[in-house]
C-alpha cells in the first residue's frame, strides 16, 4: 500500500498544476524506490519547502534516508554534487535515480544551527565552505549566467520602484564587474547554504544538506546567512547583520570587499523578484512581498554603511 502523505506535503499540490503531478505521483514514487532498493521505512515522513525525507534501514541494516525532491533546475544536479563531493564537508550519497529526483543519504541528526548562537553557526559555516568549494564540475551553470538574465529587467525598473534607484545601478555595475572577471566561475557554489541546511552529524560535528549547486565563486556564499534568522536581529539590524558578515569573512579568509559586492547584487536581484512575482500576477505587493524587499534594502544597507 502506498505511503501515506502528511498534510503540509499534500499542501504543496496548491502551488500549481506541476506541484500537484508531483504530490499525486508522491506515493507510488517512494514504494517503487523502498522496493528496488530493499529499503524499510523506520519513521515518519518530513519535508522541506520541495522535497520530502523518509528515514529507512538498508538491507544490510544501515540507516540512510531516501530523499525525492520536485524535479526543477533548482535540484537538477543535487546527486551529481554530492558525488563530487564524497561526504567531504557535506551529506554523504549513498545511491541515485536522478530521473526520479531521489537519492539516498547518510542518516544525519535532525539539530540543524539555529541550535546555535548566531554567530558560532557562522563560524561553523565558514569552516565548510573549504571543504564545499572545489572545482566544479562541467555540468553546472554558471551563477554569474544564472544572475545575468535580470540584467536586463533590472535595468528597465522605474526610478519609483520600492528598491532605491542608486542601489539597483550600483548591483548592474558590480554584476557587469564580476561577470567579466573569471574568478566569478569555476568553484562548486551550495547558493542556499544557511542555517537549516547544516546538520548535526557523527561522522563529522556538522554537514551540509540540500545543495542547489552551481559553478560560482565563493564569495559569493554568504549572504542566505544573512537574511535567515531576521527576527534574531532585533532593533540591532545594521549591527547584527554587520557582525555576521564580518564573522563569516574573517573565519573564511574571504576578500571582504568581493563578498560585499556579492551581497549587494544578490539582494537587489532577490527584491526585484518579489516585484516581478506581483508584475507578473497583475498585482501591487503583498504584505509578505513588501517586508521582503524592505529586508534585502536593509541588508545592503548594512553590509556597506
Amino acid at each position: 500500500m502506498p505511503l501515506t502523505l502528511p498534510d503540509a506535503v499534500l499542501d504543496f499540490g496548491e502551488r500549481g498544476p506541476r506541484w500537484r503531478s508531483f504530490v499525486d505521483a508522491l506515493p507510488r514514487v517512494l514504494d517503487d524506490l523502498l522496493a528496488e532498493w530493499e529499503l524499510a521505512p523506520t519513521g515518519e515522513v518530513w519535508w522541506g519547502y520541495a522535497s520530502v525525507v523518509l528515514p529507512v534501514s538498508r538491507a544490510d541494516g544501515g540507516d540512510a534516508v531516501l530523499k525525492v525532491a520536485f524535479p526543477d533546475v533548482e535540484t537538477e544536479h543535487e546527486p551529481l554534487v554530492l558525488q563530487h563531493w564524497h561526504g567531504r564537508g557535506a551529506v554523504l550519497l549513498l545511491r541515485a535515480d536522478p530521473h526520479r529526483r531521489a537519492v539516498l543519504l547518510e542518516r544525519l541528526h535532525r539539530r540543524d544551527l539555529t541550535s546555535l548562537d548566531v554567530l558560532d553557526a557562522c563560524e561553523v559555516v565558514a569552516g565548510l565552505y573549504p571543504a564545499l568549494h572545489v572545482p566544479a564540475p562541467p555540468q553546472l551553470r554558471s551563477f554569474t549566467g544564472y544572475l545575468g538574465r535580470w540584467r536586463e529587467p533590472l535595468a528597465g525598473l522605474p526610478r519609483d520602484a520600492p528598491i532605491p534607484h542608486r542601489m539597483v545601478q550600483q548591483a548592474l555595475s558590480l554584476l557587469r564587474e564580476l561577470t567579466d572577471d573569471p574568478a566569478s566561475t569555476g568553484r562548486v557554489l551550495h547558493h542556499d547554504l544557511h542555517y537549516e541546511n547544516v546538520l548535526a552529524a557523527d561522522r563529522e560535528p556538522w554537514l551540509a544538506i540540500d545543495p542547489q549547486a552551481m559553478s560560482g565563486d565563493p564569495h559569493a556564499e554568504p549572504a542566505p546567512m544573512l537574511w535567515n534568522r531576521w527576527d534574531e536581529l532585533g532593533g540591532d539590524v545594521r549591527g547584527g547583520l554587520r557582525r555576521r558578515f564580518h564573522t563569516l569573512v574573517d573565519a573564511a579568509g574571504l576578500d571582504e570587499d568581493r563578498a560585499r559586492a556579492w551581497v549587494v547584487v544578490r539582494m537587489v536581484v532577490n527584491a526585484y523578484w518579489a516585484i516581478e512575482d506581483a508584475e507578473r500576477a497583475g498585482r501591487p505587493l503583498d504584505a509578505g512581498e513588501r517586508d521582503w524587499v524592505t529586508r534585502c534594502v536593509a541588508l545592503v544597507k548594512a553590509v556597506q554603511d
